[in-house]
């Protein structure tokens, strides 16, 4: 019965501590991504900080005691539960509220770390006695790298859309110092003092089981204090955070922290977006999409009566769900989603645009976000617009977003040179925007269009049909030396992390 209970009780545990050591790591390279941005910098620190302090914890465990080396396991459980459980909402409430906001995270990251790699040598001196040496080690390591798969898999399709970072945490932690208290209970004749290490592992459990209770006001109080705003709106998707700010009369939204438009002047930002492509396209008949997924691209397009149909590809269901049914965002986007010329594919453009017997289209509207890491940045790659090629008709006109060619030159000009290694024409333009400074864009053809008006839409705000006073560049947004962008190596990634990080 013994060892029964030994062999099931601690390969169980195995599996939740393999299970929540890699949640408490997703978490805090996802959390850093959102705060911090340059998600390719701070997944790989967090993912080497914490597989390094795990070699440090591996160590310490040399140094316990081998006569209460339970007593100590289940404390160490019941530490990195109670660390764990707070590590994102304590992360959340600090951020702009302390310098080198970095150093925490890796701190708590580190000290996590070193608590998970503490737990495996502790366990598998605990059970040396009572398993044959090879056995022991291979229902270790399985049960180990089952629980770090199921992980993997569960932290982004279920655990960020339905619970969030901060629950996830809570949750986890929960789970942690319940595995903990369970122990203590199934093996008190083993630990000496076993009634004051319950009474350790109910009050942390109480903690957590409080801060879970006001986790969704912890969220609202720390995302006010970041974006001094008043929020009107929260969701964590598969792919994002999203959150619209209310300030004065004026709408503002953000995804993972990064100002995404602000309705005090987003009509600038589509109009130049959308109308020079519309206006200097030979045919309109059918239109592409490719993000833009607030519809509000496809607002300004429907304003062509010539239009038949509009394809939107964006990857993220949830938006596009939010600005095609919330009434809130319906209302900045004139109910273009609900529009029956409307067509939405929830796919990844890359992926979508190697798919076969696409139709051909006569315009299309690029209009992702920028490209802060390797999953954004083949969006913009030489063999991304080579794909791009197989569906676009014979005269076709594209416009692509590119960034600002004045706080981010080499990341714009890099866009630009990149296009105009597929394509036979490629004009690149700016505007300014109050919200952001001055903004860029690429028109491209397969051809040498001329610049003859086809058509104009009367009484718009911003636009006046005249594309040349948009194309004159002044020396400090012009670079001449920069690299195409391709998928082996992303050089524009780079370009952007590094002239971004500067504001």
């Amino acid at each position: 019965m013994v060892k029964i209970k030994y062999e099931y009780l601690f390969l169980i545990t195995i599996f939740i501590i393999s299970t929540c050591g890699l949640i408490y790591e997703l978490i805090a390279g996802t959390l850093a991504s959102y705060l911090l941005g340059d998600s390719i910098t701070q997944f790989s620190l967090i993912i080497g900080i914490y597989l390094f302090s795990m070699g440090i914890g591996s160590y310490l465990s040399k140094f316990f005691q081998s006569d209460n080396l339970i007593k100590r396991f289940i404390e160490i459980e019941i530490l990195i539960g109670l660390i764990g459980g707070l590590s994102a909402p304590l992360l959340f409430l600090i951020f702009n509220r302390v310098d080198f906001f970095e150093f925490y995270l890796y701190f708590i990251v580190f000290v996590i770390g070193c608590l998970v790699g503490l737990e495996i040598p502790l366990l598998m001196n605990i059970l040396k006695d009572k398993f044959q040496f090879s056995t022991l080690v291979s229902n270790v390591f399985t049960f180990d790298y089952i629980g770090a798969l199921i992980a993997s898999i569960l932290f982004p399709v279920f655990f960020i859309p339905y619970l969030g970072l901060i629950e996830t945490s809570i949750v986890f932690g929960i789970v942690n110092i319940s595995t903990g208290l369970l122990m203590c209970f199934l093996l008190e004749k083993e630990i000496r003092g076993s009634y004051f290490l319950k009474f350790k592992g109910f009050f942390s459990l109480l903690i957590l089981i409080v801060t879970l209770w006001f986790a969704s006001k912890i969220l609202s109080f720390s995302e006010k204090n970041l974006y001094g705003e008043n929020i009107v709106f929260s969701k964590t998707t598969k792919h994002q955070r999203i959150v619209l700010t209310h300030e004065r009369k004026n709408f503002n939204l953000y995804l993972n922290n990064n100002l995404q438009f602000s309705t005090f002047d987003e009509y600038r930002y589509h109009e130049m977006l959308v109308h020079p492509t519309m206006s200097l396209a030979n045919k309109i008949d059918h239109v592409l999409i490719l993000g833009g997924g607030d519809g509000l691209a496809a607002r300004e397009i429907l304003k062509y009566q010539e239009v038949k149909t509009i394809t939107l590809v964006d990857l993220d269901e949830e938006m596009t769900r939010l600005f095609q049914k919330n009434q809130l965002f319906v209302k900045m986007n004139n109910a273009s989603l609900q529009h029956q010329k409307v067509k939405i594919i929830n796919k990844d453009a890359f992926a979508w645009l190697n798919e076969r017997n696409h139709k051909k289209y006569d315009v299309v509207i690029i209009d992702f976000p920028d490209p802060s890491n390797f999953s954004l940045g083949k969006l913009y790659t030489n063999s991304f617009y080579a794909s791009l090629q197989k569906v676009l008709s014979k005269e076709a006109v594209v416009v692509v977003q590119s960034t600002s060619p004045f706080f981010a030159p080499k990341s714009f000009w890099c866009i630009h040179k990149t296009i105009q290694s597929e394509f036979v024409t490629a004009v690149p333009y700016h505007v300014y925007l109050p919200s952001f400074g001055e903004w860029g864009f690429t028109l491209t053809a397969n051809y040498d269009y001329d610049n003859k008006i086809k058509r104009k839409i009367p009484n718009l705000k911003f636009y006046n049909y005249n594309l040349d006073n948009f194309t004159y560049f002044s020396k400090d947004m012009l670079i001449n030396e920069v690299e195409i962008n391709k998928l082996n190596n992303q050089k524009l990634v780079a370009y952007f992390n590094a002239e971004w990080s500067n504001y």
